[in-house]
């Protein structure tokens, strides 16, 4: 009995955190995603900086949308932007 009640606490839990995702944030992840591979394929590194730009601002867009709780912190990993940190 101890087992199943921690097990469905789990369950409980999980879906709760998959409903911290809203569709917006969904699509907005997708098309930053698209714009990432676009850069990564880009034959310019201007055009590869202004793509991965432009999907870090989705991004960013969509995390204010609720409050900012997801991406406040975030930090930048663009490979082409001089400010982010070195792996």
């Amino acid at each position: 009995m101890r087992k199943l009640t921690i097990v469905s606490i789990a369950a409980v839990a999980a879906l709760g955190l998959t409903a911290c995702e809203s569709k917006k944030d969904a699509a907005a992840e997708k098309q930053a995603d698209n714009l990432e591979q676009q850069a990564a394929q880009a034959p310019t590194e201007s055009q590869e900086t202004a793509l991965n730009a432009e999907a870090d601002r989705v991004e960013q867009q969509a995390g204010n949308a609720d409050g900012g709780a997801t991406t406040a912190n975030t930090p930048n990993t663009s490979p082409s932007d001089p400010n982010a940190p070195a792996h």
